[in-house]
């Protein structure tokens, strides 16, 4: 229970903050780009099972690869992706914590 309330906290707590926080511009659509981050959990859908709880995301899926983990490292870098960069990895983030928490 403690697992998916730190994994769903991550994808969903973590975002509020961070937009209200740190991003004082536009401070809705920040947060609507850190919550679509979540869409990268498309390449679960290729899975069988298509859910499994005792599966780490990370290294299995396609989107979760480590090749497309360094392309999301890279991603905050540069002015017109960084927030989807920050999303990204902050969905990484979480299916990580996940892992380690299994």
């Amino acid at each position: 229970m403690i697992r998916h309330g730190i994994h769903y906290g991550i994808h969903f707590i973590v975002p509020i903050f961070i937009a209200f926080y740190f991003l004082k511009g536009n401070r809705i659509g920040a947060l609507l780009i850190l919550w679509a981050g979540i869409l990268i959990d498309i390449d679960h859908f290729w899975a069988n099972p298509l859910f499994d709880p005792n599966r780490c995301s990370i290294g299995f899926h396609p989107l979760h690869s480590y090749w497309a983990i360094l392309g999301y490292c890279i991603l905050p870098f540069f002015k017109p992706t960084r927030l989807i960069g920050l999303a990204l990895l902050l969905h990484i983030f979480a299916d990580t914590m996940d892992c380690l928490l299994m």
